[in-house]
């Protein structure tokens, strides 16, 4: 039978130097992954993350849309979280989620633009075309898109999940990330293969042709990953969007796609008016949009945590500005400057990043809040603490001095496959099986857990816990209990992680 096994958290998928060594990926880090996640519009920061102890502050700036103080959500005696963020709340609790405090930049522009533009580019020069990212990825990977994918790098770099390539993943000669609206059915474009003739046309559709090629390679990668792929969480809601899509991209990264970054989009948070109902302010529109992103995440997070990548994976919300400290006249509120950042994941620093916002009793010339930490250095300590990138060469894709932050920490439990014995894949027999059936896994003399999950994704019990003698294994079970249908088996070891598949007839 076929056995539908995690990746291991491991430090090998063939990475090559093909970079001066002072660019290339160090092993601990070439499985990492991030997800970035854009609230598009401008995210009211102090309708999401609260200063409780300056409540009575923010009575007299925004009355008309404040959450009663009673129904916000704790996160520590001065912060609190919107209500309907109960997921990320249990996050926070769980030591998965941290609030970064006041993230902005010099001399804030309040245009979607041109803001969005520097969020993406990491520069405030108006002259820089090229994201932060697509930059790293230039001095890690030279000469994309010539001669990509290939048999080192066969996955995208980067996906941007939704029908356009992401700005934040733009390099020199080409954009690092791949559009992908569904993994299930990826574009088929069609084939196409050119000479060129040393003309400027020739060379333009020698450059498309070889786009198209890409995309359809890389389509491929996609499918297969995705098909190859699970998911274990049943919190994710088919309705939401943003779930939805998380749930594609656990599916991607169980089913072994390599890429490093991906990118998701909420519409949105462009809020002026109807941000809160009249009728009552703990509802409308940017509750909706907060509750969509916290439980989505929240699902994200807990198929992380089932699927055994947690420690893999790690994510970041922004926003291109944040909004004023006083509402509107029109149960909303106009574009302003700094706002809180969201930090989730397994291996990070949790807790709360920087010192609440100050929110003076009388507010002057449409105040936002001031900028305390600059976004760009949020960037470079991911860049540095999760990626493992050089400081040298970090300092080289911003043209600020950078000043690190303390935003992640090292997973001492990576799992490395580096032996035979990881190789060689579990297996269930007889599969199908009626009412006993053997499991057949491979030890290095550790203490192993196995679990027994359905196809919901819920663990139905603890079924062995004990160590385990090197060599080869054989476990016996009975299963003439279960219900007909699929279920799966997750053993778990400190060196060894996977999922097991079997049919009960």
């Amino acid at each position: 039978m076929a056995s539908l096994s995690l990746p291991f958290v491991q430090n090998g998928f063939s990475m090559q130097a093909i970079a001066k060594e002072l660019f290339s990926v160090p092993k601990s880090a070439e499985d990492k992954v991030l997800v970035l996640i854009r609230m598009n519009g401008g995210n009211d920061g102090l309708n999401m993350i609260f200063p409780r102890d300056q409540y009575a502050e923010l009575v007299v700036q925004r009355s008309n849309i404040l959450i009663p103080e009673n129904s916000i959500l704790p996160l520590t005696s001065s912060v609190g979280l919107h209500p309907k963020m109960s997921g990320m709340q249990t996050m926070f609790n769980d030591g998965k989620l941290s609030v970064i405090q006041n993230v902005g930049y010099p001399e804030h522009n309040r245009s979607h633009f041109r803001s969005m533009d520097i969020w993406t580019t990491g520069a405030l020069d108006i002259n820089q075309t090229s994201g932060w990212l697509g930059r790293y990825f230039d001095s890690a990977y030279p000469n994309f898109p010539d001669a990509y994918p290939n048999v080192d790098y066969q996955d995208p770099f980067a996906i941007s999940m939704g029908s356009e390539v992401s700005s934040t993943c733009q390099g020199l000669m080409g954009n690092f990330s791949h559009a992908v609206s569904n993994p299930f059915n990826s574009s088929n474009l069609l084939l196409t293969s050119v000479t060129n003739d040393g003309t400027y046309y020739g060379g333009q559709i020698e450059y498309i042709s070889t786009l198209i090629n890409q995309t359809n390679e890389y389509g491929e990668q996609i499918s297969s990953a995705a098909s190859s792929g699970n998911s274990l969480s049943n919190l994710y809601d088919p309705l939401n969007p943003l779930a939805v899509q998380l749930k594609y991209v656990a599916q991607m990264i169980s089913g072994g796609l390599k890429t490093k970054v991906y990118i998701l989009n909420v519409n949105g948070f462009d809020t002026h008016d109807g941000q809160v109902d009249a009728n009552d302010v703990q509802e409308g529109l940017h509750a909706n949009l907060l509750q969509r992103i916290s439980d989505a995440v929240h699902a994200f997070q807990h198929d992380l945590q089932l699927l055994g990548l947690e420690q893999r994976v790690a994510g970041l919300t922004f926003s291109e500005f944040g909004r004023q400290i006083a509402s509107n006249g029109s149960l909303g509120t106009d574009h302003g400057d700094a706002a809180p950042l969201l930090l989730f994941g397994s291996c990070i620093s949790s807790g709360i990043i920087g010192a609440n916002p100050q929110i003076p009793n009388q507010v002057n010339n449409q105040a936002g809040l001031t900028m305390a930490i600059d976004f760009r250095d949020v960037y470079a300590s991911i860049l540095k603490d999760w990626f493992e990138v050089d400081p040298n060469v970090i300092q080289g894709l911003f043209e600020q001095q950078v000043n690190y932050l303390d935003l992640l920490q090292g997973c001492t439990n990576s799992i490395t496959e580096s032996t035979e014995v990881a190789q060689q894949k579990s297996l269930v027999y007889p599969n199908p099986s009626l009412n006993q059936h053997q499991i057949q896994f491979n030890s290095r003399g550790e203490h192993y857990e196995i679990f027994l999950v359905d196809q919901q994704g819920k663990v139905r019990s603890k079924v062995f816990e004990g160590f385990v003698q090197a060599g080869t294994v054989n476990q016996v079970f009975d299963v003439a209990f279960l219900v007909q249908g699929t279920y799966y088996y997750l053993l778990k070891s400190a060196a060894h992680q996977e999922l097991v598949s079997f049919q009960k007839l």
